[in-house]
């Protein structure tokens, strides 16, 4: 046992002494190594599920996820304080002039699309809404549930996001109200998961979420949703009905039919080629790319099996 453990011990000497530091003390390689990486939170079930792949493809290379806040992700690559991020916007023009300015390249690769989700309690059976009246809700301009369905006995509407620092708040802002700013009386919980189970216990509240954190994982094709809350179809129209609104199963995000969409992206900032950079080449592989189908969202490169999911709604 003694000269096992020698032996061991001599080992870990002889790999310490191979192993080449870089000008700004790095140790990781294209697939090896020990690096931390930032990660909207909106996307843990499915980041999580490409690490675990990734890490056991690579078993010499370990990855630390931070999940976190849009702007934390973004605000920890600026500070160098890792070198890849995942998030659902590109950097600034301001951004990546900071980052040149200290001799940084950034890259930005698409890695998959994104659906913003409407979940509402089970006791709501109104399941069908129009962007305009979302709009009307998040801007404070509808504030009950009557005033959107005229027979709803639901009282005020309790509208959920995860917290304010959240792209999907975001999303909401910029896309959703055109930049207006949102209801003061909106609730924020802390996480996606807090979200979705606030929702299944208050059957006044309109919960807005990413659909990835939505998934069945019992049904392999996608085509349904967690027990416990309702998944709300959208619209783009004047009038929402059951012919020109949608879910966000993948096949809608594809036809571009689901209104409520955002790219997720890839922040890389390596210049030394390392483990960021080979993470970033598996992500957007056909393996990395057939994780994010799997996951019911609509991957960058991959294509996907179309189907007519109408009758499933």
């Amino acid at each position: 046992m003694k000269g096992l453990k020698l032996y061991f011990i001599l080992f870990g000497i002889l790999l310490s002494s191979c192993q080449t530091k870089s000008k700004d003390g790095q140790t990781d390689t294209y697939s090896s190594g020990v690096i931390a990486i930032t990660v909207d939170e909106t996307f843990q079930p499915i980041i999580q599920e490409e690490l675990d792949v990734f890490e056991a493809q690579y078993e010499q290379a370990g990855i630390v996820p931070k999940y976190t806040n849009e702007v934390d992700a973004i605000n920890s690559l600026l500070k160098d304080s890792v070198r890849l991020a995942i998030v659902t916007r590109a950097l600034s023009d301001n951004e990546k002039n900071s980052l040149k300015s200290r001799k940084f390249s950034p890259h930005c690769y698409k890695l998959a699309t994104d659906a913003i989700a409407l979940i509402v309690n089970n006791q709501n059976t109104d399941s069908l809404i129009t962007v305009n009246d979302l709009r009307k809700i998040l801007t404070g301009k509808s504030k009950k549930w009557n005033e959107i369905y005229p027979t709803s006995k639901l009282g005020k509407i309790n509208v959920v996001f995860d917290n304010p620092n959240s792209s999907t708040v975001r999303y909401a802002i910029d896309s959703i109200c055109n930049g207006k700013p949102l209801s003061a009386e909106l609730n924020a919980q802390k996480t996606n998961l807090d979200v979705i189970n606030y929702v299944s216990k208050t059957p006044n509240a309109l919960g807005i979420i990413g659909v990835n954190w939505l998934g069945n994982t019992k049904d392999t094709t996608n085509l349904s949703f967690k027990n416990g809350i309702r998944v709300m179809s959208v619209s783009n129209e004047i009038t929402a009905t059951n012919e020109n609104s949608y879910k966000p199963f993948q096949a809608y995000l594809f036809y571009g039919y689901y209104p409520l969409t955002r790219s997720v992206f890839i922040i890389l900032n390596d210049p030394r080629g390392a483990l960021p950079s080979g993470l970033t080449s598996f992500l957007t592989s056909d393996r990395g790319q057939r994780i994010i189908l799997k996951s019911g969202l609509l991957p960058a490169t991959q294509p996907i099996r179309v189907v007519d999911v109408k009758n499933e709604q």
